[in-house]
């Protein structure tokens, strides 16, 4: 795998820090942390950013099997993918596991330094196998391995410390090892084998119903009861039955009522957040709070034959745009079966933890974006700061901020020690401008603090730049006109609209511009074979740009024309252009290129 600069740059000061091996100190007591925070929950949304594990018995085998790979690279689906029995999986995958060198201070000491606030970890996954010391089963850590350990006691203990807080990830509805539970169809006849099953077949329902309450339920119990966990993150509610899951999660708030729960327990049932799907690259507005829950790379679980890992500076644009848009990160990585931190996941953390050290203020404890949507990249903000995470530089150095009114007193860039203030100019009543630096930070995503006489938005369209590589319109931040046509799901396969299949359905952005200025236009969407030879067209102010649907992924985005906008409001509406068959296409973004 090749590594830029920055990233050789990022394991080299983890190797350093490795080879000190200097001992975990926390910048904060016990007692700081206590007066800080009153409940979880308040920690949890001040940290913003956490760290979630996929750890388990398969970690030792790295997604392969008897030589051939885990398809998808999800290391942790193993036996399901390989459909392994579970006395095999017991012999061959969990006899084997023995993570001798597992350290929980230097988990902990990581992630802290990652600039994380929290952590979940695999309680137990799909496959049945619970990684602490279970009452309930001996089909466990303690005594299912030759290690005989419990690493949830250290990991509590070391968060603890820390003042971090620490919660476990827990498969409610599906597990492949119980003769009662759902989706081992190998082993076990009968079991279900889709989503939802429990809508129209009922027969199966008094075994799921066993398997709850004489495993799931139990083992939730003694999780709450041993580890006092803050935080209990569930999977995959729709292999079970709704009101089952509702049990689970009346039962976890029954032994802990200041527990936080994610949404994949029983839908919005009782659950303080909503989660992503997996693997987000883009989020749509969500009201209320929510987390994201990307992977370093396409695995959860280890693999050591993955090398799709993401940069730091990718990664840090992903915690801020899921900051601006209100929600927390929870960034995952699969620790090897020896009980370390891969290195490469090391110099993923190690890049970000840098750049947190010089820009936390602008993530740690504040609030979504209150303005519109900025071309520049993103907002957060913090009382009366604004901070502006920089993802594009202006060519000419000067830096332009759209749809405020309020009064700018200073501006600074968090990379400057000093907090040199920068010279601030008004363009007219919506614009600020702030002359920064025709030279680009050498950091990804430079920071730029702007303190104001209170945050006063104005309620116009998105300022389209002449300054910048680009002004990106994400089909997230589109009016949709359709009952059918959504935002698909986020991840990099479904970073697009889907059901695109009446001719009125239209995707809109509203834009402004404040000089004549003359824009490409470049448009990005997936077509699958039988949405070849659709037309479609742009439409900016009247004028139409009627293009053919070509089938294929064209992430790098097609030319559609050329348009100069006068100075003011504008409309950029994409829909049919007649008939067509299907679906339309699947719309990802438009870009706007000024020339």
């Amino acid at each position: 795998m090749k590594l830029n600069p920055f990233f050789k740059i990022a394991i080299l000061s983890v190797l350093i820090a490795v080879i000190n091996s200097c001992a975990f100190t926390d910048p904060e007591s016990k007692q700081d942390q206590k007066s800080k925070f009153k409940t979880p929950l308040e920690q949890w949304q001040y940290e913003k950013f956490g760290m979630f594990i996929h750890w388990g018995v398969y970690s030792t085998m790295a997604g392969v099997w008897k030589g051939e790979t885990c398809h998808g690279f999800y290391a942790e689906h193993l036996m399901r993918h390989f459909q392994i029995p579970v006395e095999e999986y017991k012999s061959e995958v969990a006899a084997k596991f023995n993570p001798v060198k597992f350290n929980a201070e230097e988990w902990v000491r990581v992630l802290k330094n990652a600039g994380m606030g929290y952590m979940v970890i695999t309680a137990k996954h799909h496959d049945g196998f619970a990684m602490f010391d279970s009452d309930i089963t001996d089909y466990d850590v303690v005594d299912g391995t030759p290690w005989h350990h419990d690493p949830m006691k250290d990991l509590k203990k070391a968060c603890k410390k820390a003042g971090v807080l620490f919660g476990f990830y827990y498969s409610h509805a599906q597990d492949w090892a119980d003769p009662n539970g759902e989706r081992n169809t190998w082993d076990y006849k009968g079991q279900p084998t889709k989503r939802n099953w429990w809508k129209t077949d009922t027969a199966y329902y008094a075994r799921i119903r066993k398997y709850y309450y004489q495993k799931s339920i139990p083992q939730l119990i003694e999780l709450i009861k041993k580890y006092d966990p803050d935080i209990i993150w569930f999977d995959t509610m729709n292999w079970g039955p709704i009101d089952l899951n509702k049990a689970v999660v009346d039962t976890a708030l029954k032994y802990k009522p200041d527990l936080i729960i994610n949404s994949r327990g029983a839908g919005d049932y009782r659950a303080t957040y909503k989660s992503t799907n997996d693997k987000p690259v883009e989020f749509p507005y969500t009201d209320g709070l929510w987390e994201a829950i990307p992977s370093t790379n396409e695995s959860y679980g280890y693999h050591r034959l993955d090398h799709t890992h993401h940069s730091p500076g990718y990664l840090i644009e992903l915690i801020v745009k899921a900051v601006a848009k209100g929600g927390n990160m929870l960034l995952n990585i699969g620790p090897k079966g020896d009980g370390t931190i891969d290195i490469v996941d090391r110099g993923i953390l190690g890049g970000i933890g840098e750049w947190m050290d010089v820009n936390k203020e602008a993530i740690k404890g504040t609030e979504r974006n209150p303005l519109v949507s900025q071309s520049f990249g993103e907002i957060t903000r913090k009382g009366n700061m604004l901070y502006c995470h920089i993802f594009q530089w202006p060519k000419d150095g000067k830096f332009i901020l759209g749809g405020l009114s309020s009064n700018v007193k200073r501006a600074w860039l968090l990379t400057n020690p000093d907090n040199k203030e920068l010279p601030i100019r008004r363009l007219n009543d919506k614009d600020v401008e702030v002359t920064i630096s025709t030279y680009p930070q050498e950091r990804p995503v430079a920071v730029l603090a702007l303190e104001c006489d209170g945050i006063v938005p104005v309620k116009s369209p998105r300022l389209l730049l002449t300054n910048i590589q680009y002004n990106r319109l994400h089909v997230t931040y589109a009016t949709l006109h359709g009952k059918k046509l959504r935002y698909a799901g986020g991840n990099w396969r479904t970073d697009f609209l889907t059901g695109w299949e009446q001719p009125d359905n239209a995707a809109e952005w509203d834009a402004r511009n404040n000089k004549k200025a003359q824009f490409d236009i470049y448009i990005s969407y997936d077509a699958v074979k039988a949405s070849d030879g659709n037309r479609y067209k742009v439409s900016i102010d009247g004028k139409d740009f009627v293009k053919t649907v070509v089938e294929g992924q064209h992430r790098e985005h097609l030319y559609v024309g050329r348009v100069e906008l006068e100075p003011g409001d504008h409309k950029i509406v994409v829909k049919s252009a007649g008939k067509f068959n299907g679906e339309l296409f699947k719309l990802r973004d438009i870009r706007m290129v000024a020339l």
